[in-house]
């Protein structure tokens, strides 16, 4: 079992101040596999006058110093993989082997990468008369999702570690145990006390009373952009920076030129991949209305291929999705897509057959989506493809866009130039030509109601810094 009872704060493992206990639920299992004790305000107040007393010393060491704690934190990091990768298939369903390869790769990954950028980011340089100087921002408050637990608090802690700033994290209390051993991993590694501090609890506990807070000068957050509306309005009191990657509804443009069966079937797998449950999964797929009977039969025979199982089985599969609540959701959304007039190729309501403990999603196909239903429109956060047929690359363009998100895009074609060409027309952060894959040297974040500020590498490391100008002193 394990116990997520305690917050990490000034280098010490404390109890919460009144918090309540919360099981961890294995979401294949439906059973409890530890507790959680949700943190108060007074817990944040603590942590906080933590991390504040810690800035003045952090802030001032040297990019030389900082390389070095990065160093350390990443060998000690490899010496806890299993564990992490072992946590977060028990507490979100990932299975085993993507959660090694995939999740906790994704955690050294940015560590990696923040190192990276401190190789060669200038934090002064001389503009006409001036010397402009980059400095840490100060105290900051990051609230991280269940989804990529391990990745989206790795993409937060190595970026503000390498600017100089010191920090307060509220993970997800649904996924609470990875950030747990994250957390021992910064405490072996020497992160001195108070740098990094853990507060473990909810959104309205804990997130709330973060970003309303006097002491913390920024907020970085990721979670759904309902959330991030809260996370902001509380943040604008005290005139915070809120930087904050939300929610996407991701459109995959597949050109007539494309080898349809090969970016049929890319698409169909990565919007599959994790369950469904990515910001940035190509949820809407876009097809010339030439080719589209022939796409939708290539899209639901990988979708009939796609095995749903066990997440300790061996094997290439997808697990169930992460909670009682988010399997509501999704098949409630399916519902709705059938009244609305789609019509299933693949999958639909209920469990996979021999799945009836576990929250379990069929691997799901709607063709015949129109735009304007709420499946096209809403971010399902499940295995669920909206296939959408269109006529010209205009037309295709104007559905990519139309949509208050802008988190990614997908563009598949047999010439880079032509991909390309309709990837300057997409309203979004990021863009993939021809199944590339993420990289976390590049920028991370999204346009519109998909949030604001970038994520991983060196325009990660960018957002946590202040930028002061000093006249006089080229």
């Amino acid at each position: 079992m394990y116990d997520c009872t305690k917050n990490y704060i000034d280098g010490e493992w404390v109890a919460a101040t009144g918090g309540t206990l919360h099981d961890v639920v294995n979401p294949a299992t439906e059973q409890s596999i530890g507790q959680v004790s949700f943190g108060t305000a007074a817990d944040v107040d603590r942590a906080v006058r933590a991390a504040r007393a810690a800035f003045e010393d952090y802030s001032g060491w040297s990019v030389q110093d900082r390389r070095e704690l990065l160093a350390a934190i990443i060998e000690a990091y490899k010496t806890r993989w299993d564990d992490l990768a072992a946590a977060i298939t028990a507490e979100m369903g990932a299975p085993a082997g993507f959660s090694s390869k995939a999740q906790t790769g994704s955690g050294i990954g940015h560590l990696k990468a923040a190192l990276a950028a401190l190789e060669t980011f200038e934090f002064e340089e001389p503009v006409g008369r001036s010397t402009v100087v980059r400095e840490p921002i100060g105290v900051c408050g990051l609230i991280t999702p269940w989804n990529w637990p391990i990745n989206q608090i790795s993409c937060k802690v190595a970026p503000a570690l390498a600017a100089g700033c010191t920090m307060v994290l509220k993970p997800s209390e649904i996924a609470p145990v990875n950030a747990t051993i994250f957390t021992e991993i910064l405490d072996a590694a020497g992160v001195p006390a108070g740098v990094f501090n853990l507060v473990q609890g909810d959104g309205p506990g804990v997130g709330a009373a973060m970003s309303a807070h006097p002491d913390i000068d920024m907020m970085s957050f990721t979670g759904s952009t309902r959330a991030g509306v809260l996370v902001a309005k509380s943040a604008a009191d005290s005139v915070k920076r809120v930087a904050q990657e939300l929610g996407g509804k991701s459109a995959n443009i597949i050109l007539e030129s494309a080898p349809l069966k090969e970016a049929v079937t890319h698409g169909v797998r990565d919007m599959f991949s994790n369950s469904g449950q990515s910001c940035n999964a190509p949820s809407r797929m876009l097809v010339p209305a030439s080719r589209y009977e022939e796409a939708v039969q290539i899209a639901a025979a990988v979708a009939e291929r796609t095995v749903v199982g066990d997440p300790l089985a061996a094997g290439t599969h997808i697990g169930p999705v992460v909670s009682a609540a988010q399997y509501e959701k999704i098949q409630g959304l399916i519902a709705t897509g059938v009244a609305e007039g789609a019509r299933l190729a693949a999958g639909g309501p209920g469990k996979p057959a021999g799945l009836e403990t576990g929250y379990y999603v069929k691997p799901t196909v709607f063709r015949d989506v129109d735009n304007d239903m709420t499946i096209a429109r809403e971010e399902i956060f499940g295995p669920v493809l909206c296939m959408i047929p269109y006529e010209t690359v205009d037309e295709a363009v104007r559905v990519a866009n139309d949509t208050v998100y802008g988190l990614a895009g997908y563009v598949y074609g047999a010439a880079p130039e032509e991909a390309m060409a309709v990837a300057r027309r997409l309203r979004t952060g990021m863009v993939h030509l021809n199944g590339a894959p993420n990289d976390n040297q590049a920028p991370f974040g999204g346009y519109r109601q998909s949030g604001n500020g970038r994520e991983w590498g060196r325009h990660g490391l960018e957002d946590f810094l202040e930028v002061k100008a000093v006249m006089g002193a080229a």
